[in-house]
């Protein structure tokens, strides 16, 4: 090919791009008249095909540059697009439906999603950005539940793996069980707290269905279930859930749940259940406690030992929660409440009253309007007694004679006619009584 062709063809090209001028249209449609095809003309013009179509169908010259858009339906909607747009985290069509339902705007998906464009970026990088706060030795424990699919006996078996982490020295307990429902919650930080041996100050949770009732997103009001209060009552921490859909806040042990799953579990294969066990245990031992955290610099184990395990709480012999019996009584007039066909005593003052007995271990504690009232240990048989002298101080005859009424000297003497023998009035009656 000549430089001569090659300088046609880009003349040709450049023609295509190019808005053809309105007596070129002219001589266009007028050869069109006389028979022209669309093909012909436009290798005659050095157009496109489609360039010489549009100029015969509107039938003459025509500026074809886009139309300057008018002013958009959503102009000074701006604030409130935004403000819904991250109320729905990112749904655009719920941002369109409460256009048309509130402010009576109906546009289209499309017009929605271009505005609202701008603020994607925004909410990702608000998903994402977390700071990291620090919490002192003996304050807070995080627990999560993660799930993987382990080898058990030659069987392919979902496993759901309880993980709990030290806020302050990020020492790591794990523990394995069959299923994530609140019996497995509430045994694993009772596992958690022995394996530490002591309880912290609150505990951090996901807003997981076994322990939270309702958690609102916008008021951060949350109603935990009524067996978490209890439990937490029983172990003395105060329950606090994380923010909803920011799981994030819970990072310490999101990463330990990971950690698990990738580092304890990846590639193994367990003959049982127990073998899965000593397994954990073993690994929790020799590397978890003892590997150097990215983050404090320096092995858990030994962060632990120095500076949290002073700061946990004591367990104080206190037995696992689910062996807690919890009942309600009311107090007899002997000053005591029946239990199992034992008797235990209360403060006198509380006859007629509801209390609440709780059972654990081996001892009986009696609470009335939230307090301890009384505290006894189990009877070891049936049909006892257990009283505490100081639940009768002040009742008649408790550590003294019996005080028995005085008959005063100036009492009148009944009348010997109101003394008269039986036998007189069974001779009346007709009979003996």
């Amino acid at each position: 090919m000549s430089i001569l062709d090659n300088a046609r063809i880009s003349a040709v090209c450049s023609r295509r791009e190019a808005m053809l001028e309105p007596d070129e249209v002219t001589a266009m449609l007028r050869l069109s008249k006389l028979g022209w095809g669309s093909r012909r003309i436009a290798r005659e013009f050095g157009c496109s095909r489609t360039t010489v179509q549009r100029y015969i169908g509107v039938g003459g010259w025509q500026d074809f540059r886009s139309p300057r858009k008018g002013v958009s339906k959503l102009a000074g909607h701006e604030a409130w697009l935004r403000a819904r747009f991250f109320r729905h985290r990112g749904n655009a069509d719920v941002v369109r439906q409460d256009l048309a339902r509130e402010l009576g705007v109906t546009v289209s998906l499309r017009t929605v999603e271009r505005a609202v464009s701008g603020y994607r970026q925004e909410l990702a990088a608000e998903a994402t950005a977390t700071m990291r706060f620090e919490t002192p030795p003996g304050h807070q424990m995080q627990i999560d539940f993660g799930e993987k699919r382990v080898c058990l006996a030659g069987e392919m078996m979902r496993i759901y793996m309880f993980v709990a982490t030290l806020g302050y020295s990020r020492r790591t307990f794990a523990m394995a069980f069959r299923h994530e429902r609140q019996s497995a919650w509430l045994d694993g930080i009772e596992a958690a707290f022995r394996y530490f041996g002591g309880t912290t100050t609150e505990v951090l949770l996901d807003n997981a269905r076994a322990l939270v009732t309702h958690h609102d997103a916008a008021t951060r009001e949350v109603i935990f279930n009524d067996r978490l209060h209890a439990f937490s009552r029983y172990w003395g921490f105060r329950p606090r859930a994380c923010a909803p859909y920011r799981a994030r806040t819970k990072g310490k042990d999101e990463r330990g749940v990971g950690y698990v799953k990738h580092n304890a579990l990846a590639g193994h294969s367990f003959a049982s259940m127990e073998a899965l066990e000593q397994h954990i245990a073993w690994w929790l031992r020799e590397v978890a406690d003892t590997r150097c955290h990215g983050s404090t610099g320096e092995p858990p184990l030994q962060r632990f030992v120095r500076d949290e395990a002073s700061r946990l709480r004591p367990l104080q012999g206190r037995p696992p929660f689910r062996q807690l019996r919890e009942l309600v009584r009311k107090v007899h007039s002997d000053c005591a409440v029946e239990v199992d066909t034992n008797a235990y005593s209360v403060p006198w003052r509380l006859v007629g009253e509801s209390v609440q007995v709780t059972l654990s271990g081996t001892r009986v504690r009696i609470f009335h309007g939230g307090q301890l009232v009384a505290e006894h240990a189990e009877a070891s048989g049936r049909h006892r007694r257990l009283t505490d002298p100081a639940h009768f101080v002040g009742v008649s005859g408790v550590g003294a004679p019996v005080r028995r009424p005085v008959v005063p000297e100036t009492a009148v003497t009944p009348s010997p006619e109101l003394l008269r023998p039986l036998l007189e009035y069974e001779q009346l009656a007709g009979g003996r009584w």
